[in-house]
C-alpha cells in the first residue's frame, strides 16, 4: 500500500487532510487550528512530497524521517503539518481494519470524563462562577479550570486584581463539589507563581497550569519544586528532546501535549509513553471542538499514562464561531462525560458542505 493522494481542505481557522491510498483507501485527519491555511501550504510543500508513495500504515516513521529532511525547519508549523498527514493515517487504518482508532490503541470506546474548560479572561469571576454553577447543572462537570494572569502577562493580571478574586469566588460557587484547575499561560515569573500557588492551594485547587513563559523550563521547575500543587505544561512543545529534557529535570508534574501542536497521534504516543516510564500522569491540552478532541479522547481511552479527564471547551458559538459545523457526530458531554466515538477510524464524518467552502489543494503521485 502506498500513498497516493493528500489533499486538503483550509481556512485560517481550521483545515481537513484526506489520505488516499493506491487501493482507494481513505482516512481523515486535521491540520492544527490557528492558521491552518498556512499549515495546509506547508504540508504540500514540504510534507507531502516525502509522504507520496510510501506506505501509511507506516506513518510514525515517517514522521521521523520528514523532520529529519526538513532539519532546516524544526519549528511550529512543520509539527502542525505533520499533524494532519498522520491523524488521516490512523483513520485510513482503522477504517481497513474496521476498528476505532482507540481500539487499535488497545483501549475500548466509552464514556470518559471531562473537564469544563473556560478561555475567558473578559469576564467577571461573579459571572465566570455563576456560568459554572449553570454548566454543571446543564452537563453535570465535577471539574473546571479557569484562567488567571494574562497571556504572557509579565505578572500583569488581566483586570487588576483579577486573580486574587476569581480564585475564590470560583472556589466557594463549585469547589465543594468540583476539582478545580487553572491556566496561567505563561504570565508570571517564579516569586509571583509561587505567590498565586500559595493561593490556589489554599482554596482548593489542584492544578497549576504554565505559570511561567513555557520556553522557562528552569522558571517552572522552580515554581513545581515550591509548590504542593501540580504544576502542569507542555502544550506549545513540539521536540521530543525537549520533551525528555523537561520530564528528565521534573520541570512539572503533569505533562499536557497538544496532539497537532506536537505533530499528530504517534508523537504523542511516545510523550504518553515517556510519562508512563517517568511514573507520571498525561493530560492533553485540547481547547477546541475541532477533531482534537476527538483525536485526545481516543488517545485518552487508551494509554496507561492517561490523567484523570480530558480537556473539553466550554466556549459557546460567540468565542469559537468557526469549531461548529465541522463534523458529526458532535462530542457532546452528559453527566461530566463524552462518549469515545466507536466507529471505524475516529469514528465521525466530515460535512460535505463546510469542505466544499473551504481552499482546496491536492498532492498526488505521478
Amino acid at each position: 500500500m502506498k500513498i497516493q493522494q493528500i489533499e486538503t481542505f483550509a481556512t485560517e481557522d481550521v483545515g481537513f487532510v484526506r489520505l488516499t491510498a493506491d487501493d482507494g483507501s481513505e482516512g481523515w485527519g486535521q491540520l492544527s487550528t490557528y492558521h491552518s491555511d498556512i499549515s495546509a501550504l506547508v504540508l504540500h510543500r514540504q510534507v507531502a512530497p516525502y509522504a507520496l508513495g510510501t506506505n501509511p500504515l507506516k506513518v510514525d516513521a515517517l514522521s521521523d524521517w520528514i523532520v529529519e529532511r526538513e532539519h532546516k525547519f524544526p519549528g511550529s508549523y512543520l509539527r502542525r503539518a505533520i499533524g494532519g498527514l498522520d491523524t488521516a493515517a490512523w483513520d485510513l487504518r482503522g477504517k481497513i481494519e474496521r476498528k476505532s482508532v482507540c481500539e487499535l490503541l488497545g483501549g475500548a470506546p466509552r464514556p470518559i470524563r471531562v473537564y469544563g474548560s473556560s478561555m475567558k479572561r473578559d469576564i467577571s469571576p461573579a459571572d465566570e462562577a455563576e456560568r459554572l454553577k449553570r454548566l454543571r447543572g446543564e452537563f453535570g462537570y465535577d471539574a473546571f479550570k479557569v484562567r488567571v494572569g494574562s497571556e504572557c502577562g509579565h505578572n500583569k493580571d488581566e483586570a487588576p486584581g483579577r486573580t486574587e478574586e476569581i480564585i475564590p469566588t470560583v472556589a466557594k460557587a463549585v469547589g465543594a463539589e468540583c476539582d478545580l484547575l487553572v491556566d496561567a499561560n505563561s504570565c508570571y515569573t517564579p516569586d509571583r507563581a509561587i505567590e498565586v500557588g500559595r493561593m490556589l492551594e489554599g482554596n482548593g485547587y489542584g492544578h497549576f497550569e504554565e505559570p511561567c513563559p513555557y520556553w522557562e523550563l528552569e522558571w517552572t521547575k522552580e515554581v513545581t519544586d515550591a509548590l504542593e500543587i501540580d504544576v502542569t505544561g507542555g502544550e506549545q512543545d513540539c521536540d521530543l528532546a525537549t520533551w525528555r529534557r523537561m520530564i528528565n529535570m521534573r520541570a512539572v508534574d503533569v505533562l499536557q501535549p497538544d496532539i497537532l501542536y506536537l505533530g499528530g497521534l504517534s508523537r504523542t504516543l511516545r510523550v504518553a509513553k515517556y510519562a508512563e516510564e517517568a511514573g507520571m500522569p498525561c493530560t492533553p491540552h485540547c481547547a477546541n471542538l475541532s477533531l482534537v478532541t476527538i483525536f485526545t479522547l481516543h488517545m485518552m481511552g487508551a494509554i496507561p499514562a492517561a490523567g484523570p479527564y480530558v480537556e473539553f471547551s466550554i466556549e459557546e458559538s460567540d468565542y469559537y464561531p468557526w469549531q461548529y459545523g465541522l463534523f458529526d457526530p458532535f462530542p457532546v458531554a452528559r453527566d461530566g462525560k463524552v462518549q469515545i466515538p466507536d466507529g471505524p477510524g475516529w469514528g465521525v464524518e466530515i460535512n460535505k458542505d463546510w469542505l466544499e467552502k473551504a481552499i482546496y489543494q491536492s498532492s498526488e503521485l505521478e
